[in-house]
């Protein structure tokens, strides 16, 4: 039997995904919870063998508890579900240990079919995030947008293009899975890097080049 924890703070949603989980005869959740800190500590009082977990959560990022879950529940495996769908999400779920990324449009039968792969041990995605992962080998994860500031890290073009789209120090933290130190720290290297004096003039440079 696979136990199954919910991470969800949308209750009709979460409710129908328990109902569609709980109808598999292989399948029994376990908890239903809608936030993040409610989501890690069930994680590790009830130690299920899947975590669904939605990204958009009241408290926190859900990467928190992927992070969470991955570092010290090394026999739970996750499985994203969110309605994000964008290279950001994707590659910081990835890096936090996430083994499947769904979007909310997956129809019932694939999430099904997810929560037994990431039950087995191995990994599954949604068809559009497959492509993205695909372009990014490709492209040994570059973009047009990071040649445009070759001096910066990966990361560093990470950080910047959360900046170029408005995101608070605070939000890239918690986005990234990193303290507030190491975002200042990389928010002042962009800045000696693209030779300018304060994060209004980096966001415009970065904006003008194309980032964000």
């Amino acid at each position: 039997m696979t136990r199954v924890l919910l991470v969800e703070d949308h209750p009709m949603y979460g409710a129908g995904l328990r109902a569609t989980l709980d109808g598999e005869p292989d399948m029994e959740v376990v908890g239903l919870v809608a936030t993040a800190a409610e989501g890690s500590a069930a994680a590790r009082t009830l130690r299920p063998d899947v975590l669904v977990v939605d990204l958009g959560l009241p408290d926190a990022s859900g990467l928190t508890v992927v992070h969470d879950v991955t570092s010290e529940l090394p026999d739970s495996g996750v499985l994203v579900l969110t309605s994000y769908d964008d290279d950001h999400h994707v590659y910081a779920a990835l890096r936090a240990g996430a083994r499947g990324y769904l979007v909310k449009t997956a129809a019932a039968d694939e999430l099904v079919r997810a929560v037994r792969t990431v039950a087995s041990g191995d990994g599954t995605f949604s068809g559009s995030v497959v492509d993205r992962i695909t372009r990014h080998v490709a492209t040994g994860g570059r973009s047009g947008d990071a040649r445009a500031f070759p001096d910066l890290t990966g990361r560093e073009h990470e950080v910047l293009a959360l900046m170029a789209q408005g995101h608070s120090n605070a939000y890239i933290a918690d986005h990234f899975v990193l303290s507030l130190k190491t975002v200042r720290n990389h928010v002042s290297s962009i800045l000696v890097k693209l030779g300018v004096h304060s994060r209004a003039e980096a966001v415009a440079k970065a904006r003008d080049n194309g980032v964000g």
